[in-house]
């Protein structure tokens, strides 16, 4: 029986671009699966968004072997903007005009047919509650409005892979929340998304596969959980009520670190359901019972001034109670 791989969305290899002297992507290797959110981190002037001018054929790299849905940079840029839809940092919405014109616009950029360019105009604008605005100049709109419609223009074309480039820079949270579950309704049908973000918060939330970047490469690669658990700092935290369950606790976690005034317990861990159960058994097997478990894991923040080297303000860890 042969079995078939699907190809990845988007794939780079030895992927290298420099500006005079300046070394923006030193090699670095890429791979985001059909279907998911990957997310590109490092902190301003990394190259996230050379990486996206690359690979959305915007710039031609000066090494590496590029793959976009399906098709390799190198030999068929064009059918690679076939396939894509770009968002930039930089909107694309043309405020002297309504938001109804702008997707009109774009829909003859794309040589639909005047009905058709109509009808996936006003299905777009009624997907991102843009409808009762669409006949108003787009400079009136919001930050928020205009960053939907310029993901809605992205869209026209109906694209399978959409390179975001820090889509919700300035957005108020409401907005931002808005856009996040815009995006997660394009994966769920099938759209593969390359973010780029300044919100650590934003690829905890939304991305499958996350990779930092850092002096040219990438320092790290993994999930949200994978990459925290990376960082150290991550504990287990247990309280208890009676003062000879705590006594009994101690004495069978003898590497736990002791809180007697709150009698509570604090053992090193990862995080991990592995690490997890084996403190539980642990209590088990000496018939001691916590009143309350806390796991206390770095967030992406820890992650990213790990990775970077940078120095933050500190902050209080979240907490997941069990």
């Amino acid at each position: 029986m042969t079995t078939t791989t699907q190809e990845p969305a988007i794939s780079a290899t030895g992927l290298r671009k420099a500006y005079g002297a300046r070394t923006v992507l030193d090699g670095i290797d890429l791979t985001v699966p059909t279907g998911t959110i990957f997310s590109l981190l490092g902190p301003n002037g990394a190259g996230k968004t050379t990486a996206v001018k690359i690979l959305s054929t915007l710039v031609t790299a000066d090494a590496g072997v590029l793959r976009v849905g399906g098709h390799d940079l190198a030999v068929d840029p064009q059918a690679v903007r076939a396939a894509i839809g770009v968002t930039g940092q930089l909107s694309a919405v043309d405020g002297l005009i309504t938001g109804e014109e702008n997707m009109i616009l774009m829909a003859d950029l794309h040589h639909l047919p005047k009905r058709e360019g109509r009808q996936v105009a006003a299905e777009l604008l009624e997907r991102f509650d843009l409808t009762e605005a669409a006949k108003k100049p787009a400079s009136t709109y919001s930050g928020g409005m205009k960053r939907r419609l310029d993901l809605a223009m992205t869209l026209v074309g109906n694209p399978r892979i959409i390179f975001l480039d820090e889509p919700t820079t300035g957005l108020d949270p409401r907005s931002r929340h808005t856009m996040w579950g815009i995006i997660r309704e394009l994966v769920s049908g099938g759209t593969t998304v390359f973010l780029t973000t300044q919100y650590l918060e934003e690829a905890d939330e939304l991305a499958d596969h996350i990779a930092v970047l850092h002096d040219g490469r990438i320092a790290a690669e993994g999930s949200a959980d994978e990459l925290k658990r990376r960082v150290p700092g991550g504990h287990v935290r247990l309280r208890f009520t009676d003062p000879d369950a705590y006594r009994s606790a101690a004495t069978a976690l003898p590497e736990a670190g002791r809180d007697d005034e709150s009698l509570a317990l604090q053992i090193p861990s990862d995080g991990s359901q592995r690490e997890l159960r084996a403190v539980l058994d642990r209590l088990d097997t000496a018939g001691i019972e916590a009143d309350e478990l806390t796991v206390h894991t770095p967030d992406l923040d820890d992650v990213f001034f790990a990775l970077t080297g940078g120095a933050k303000v500190p902050h209080q860890p979240k907490e997941n109670v069990r």
